[in-house]
């Protein structure tokens, strides 16, 4: 039986730091992270250190993953988390992916080594992997903004406020509506609100004339998108799948010498604060961020109490009536 870190470095062919470094999840390179693990595994050794560690009482900090920093959604939302936290006691602990899936899978792991209590996962898409990951850690997972049967969700009701919006829009009088998305792979947004406008359409009575288009979550790469809808297709209103690309599509009429919205309509999803002072104010589905932040909060705490708490959570919304929308 191996004694000590030194027996486990000299094995795997690294600093003894380096080892150490791994168990208490810091970074490693894969390739030394492998060579690292198969000697534990072959060996079957706890050190020391790292047994006391699991033998200890839980931690009061929760684990918060999210794609990036500078989105407003993400901003209100670890607002909504670190307020209700800190009501109960607890602190958050912040790893940032910058919308890399690997860093998102790494940083699950590196948050279970850190012996967080639970994690708070800000997702984008949820695949195989991350299923596998949230079964080895063997800690409560709660996911805002995408569901998973397989795990506890809180998430925006994304369909039923397309739909509402598409009904919106329609009661207005728009029959040649371009909607511009994001990709499948995003199940909530790139799919959900999607799926509510064609809804929405398909049950209104007259004929409409909908074409639909992809573009990135960048308000730059919205813009050029936008100004090739609007030059080819033409139509009455565009639909953007958030305020970011709703923001684009601003821009690029105003590129273009279109008035919006005598001349176009634009609506967006989220209800960011901005919305609200552009020129003209932006017709939007404001999510309630903060909320939904504060509802995953205390679903963690409930889980790591062994309280009820429903696998799936469903945030406030709020068609936000402005001036970007006209009658037609």
């Amino acid at each position: 039986m191996m004694k000590t870190i030194a027996d486990i470095a000299n094995l795997a062919g690294v600093a003894k730091s380096t080892v150490s470094r791994y168990l208490n999840g810091g970074s490693v390179s894969e390739a030394t992270k492998r060579k690292i693990e198969l000697v534990i595994n072959e060996t079957g050794y706890v050190p020391n250190t790292f047994a006391q560690s699991l033998k200890a009482k839980k931690t009061n900090i929760i684990g918060t993953v999210v794609p990036r920093l500078d989105s407003f959604a993400s901003s209100q939302i670890l607002i909504g988390v670190d307020e209700k936290l800190r009501e109960m006691n607890y602190q958050m602990l912040i790893s940032n992916t910058n919308q890399s899936l690997t860093r998102e899978i790494e940083s699950i792991y590196s948050l279970s080594n850190q012996k967080v209590a639970g994690i708070i996962l800000l997702a984008t898409q949820i695949t195989d992997t991350h299923i596998e990951a949230f079964e080895k850690i063997n800690i409560p997972v709660i996911l805002v903004g995408q569901q998973h049967d397989s795990v506890y969700s809180v998430i925006h009701n994304d369909e039923s406020a397309a739909y509402e919006l598409g009904k919106y829009i329609l009661k207005k009088g728009h029959r040649k509506i371009a909607y511009l998305g994001v990709t499948n792979k995003d199940i909530a947004v790139g799919v959900k609100r999607k799926e509510g406008i064609i809804r929405a359409i398909k049950d209104e009575e007259e004929l409409c004339e909908v074409n639909f288009y992809e573009t990135g979550f960048d308000m730059n790469e919205a813009v050029s998108k936008a100004s090739t809808i609007i030059e080819r297709f033409k139509p009455s209103i565009i639909v953007c799948a958030t305020d970011n690309i709703a923001l684009g599509a601003l821009k690029a009429a105003h590129q273009r010498g279109i008035r919006v919205p005598e001349e176009l309509s634009i609506t967006g999803f989220g209800g960011y604060e901005v919305t609200e002072i552009t020129h003209p104010s932006l017709t939007t589905v404001k999510f309630f961020y903060k909320e939904a932040g504060c509802d995953a909060a205390n679903g963690i705490i409930k889980l790591l109490k062994g309280e009820e708490f429903s696998p799936v959570t469903l945030s406030k919304y709020q068609i936000m009536e402005r001036e970007s929308v006209d009658k037609k």
